[in-house]
């Protein structure tokens, strides 16, 4: 598996240089374009890596499987798809256009007007007790006790965050979202801003790959319908609107976020994650889709 990887790594290599790094966060153009990284963690809790594995960076939109597995398990299945459907959609990530035409709710939760619906589901008494929920799922799912996130992350989002302040209250308008939306707003960029490394992302993927369970504990974290979901949405939705290319090309439920990070979980088989910060014109990270087709295409991972 290790000279997979190397491969793997060698090949994406060759696109070094090719996409931009994202800069309507101020504080993401800051990215080493030149970081690459490719980590698998298999079910038994091995771990091979390639690059940059130790360098964090912040999810980003990775923290929508995050997002979508705490309030899953605060409220409930019925109650969050009340407020998010789960179609994917051809839009942009961040596009407010099927809000305003279409339809009131948001079409899926991997899509930024979703994941904030979602996070509006998650209980607290306020804004700090809700993060702590969701940081405490992502601690567990990470395999790391001491996970934070990026302060100046956070705060580049929360002063320039427009777009995402726009789709909030179209929604608020529209009767989705109840509630404080700037309180919804900190808490969805806080959660975008959680840091991790290549080989915490591929352990998500791994406890995903293995219907919940954990690949060290064997515990299970997650319940087996919840990753059922998690996994449905990713396929289909998980890349954006390039999903439906990425299904034929890779072919393993993803997501991926801005911050240049792609989790994959390849059923039953191991999880993965790629890092590297420059981003094709989808907003996915352009090395890291070459280092997944090549994975899937010598391991034969495809679900197609």
């Amino acid at each position: 598996m290790q000279e997979h990887v190397v491969q793997a790594y060698d090949y994406a290599k060759e696109w070094l240089g090719q996409g931009k790094v994202a800069s309507y966060i101020p504080q993401l153009a800051c990215a080493n374009s030149n970081n690459l990284a490719i980590a698998v963690t298999t079910l038994d809790g091995k771990v091979y890596a390639a690059g940059d594995s130790e360098v964090k960076f912040t999810i980003q939109s990775i923290s929508k499987v995050i997002l979508l597995a705490t309030a899953l398990n605060d409220t409930g299945f019925d109650q969050v798809f009340e407020k998010v459907g789960m179609e994917p959609t051809g839009d942009p990530f961040n596009s407010i256009v099927r809000l305003e035409t279409m339809m009131k709710k948001p079409f899926n939760p991997m899509i930024n007007a979703g994941a904030i619906a979602i996070t509006s589901c998650i209980t607290g008494q306020n804004k700090e007790e809700r993060f702590e929920k969701i940081l405490s799922t992502a601690k567990i799912l990470f395999d790391d006790e001491n996970l934070t996130y990026d302060k100046y992350v956070f705060q580049s989002e929360k002063q320039t965050g427009n777009k995402n302040r726009s789709l909030a209250y179209m929604m608020k308008s529209n009767g989705v979202l109840d509630g404080d939306v700037e309180e919804h707003l900190n808490v969805y960029f806080k959660t975008c801003s959680i840091l991790a490394n290549c080989k915490q992302i591929s352990f998500l993927g791994a406890v995903l790959a293995n219907e919940g369970i954990c690949p060290k504990t064997k515990r299970q974290l997650l319940t087996p319908f919840i990753v059922k979901v998690i996994c449905s949405l990713m396929t289909t939705c998980g890349m954006y609107d390039a999903s439906g290319e990425y299904a034929i090309r890779v072919g393993i439920p993803s997501k991926s976020g801005v911050g240049g990070g792609i989790m994959a979980a390849s059923i039953g088989k191991m999880g993965i994650g790629t890092f590297s910060p420059a981003l094709d014109n989808k907003g996915n990270s352009f090395c890291g889709i070459k280092a997944m087709e090549y994975l899937s295409s010598k391991l034969g991972l495809s679900i197609f």
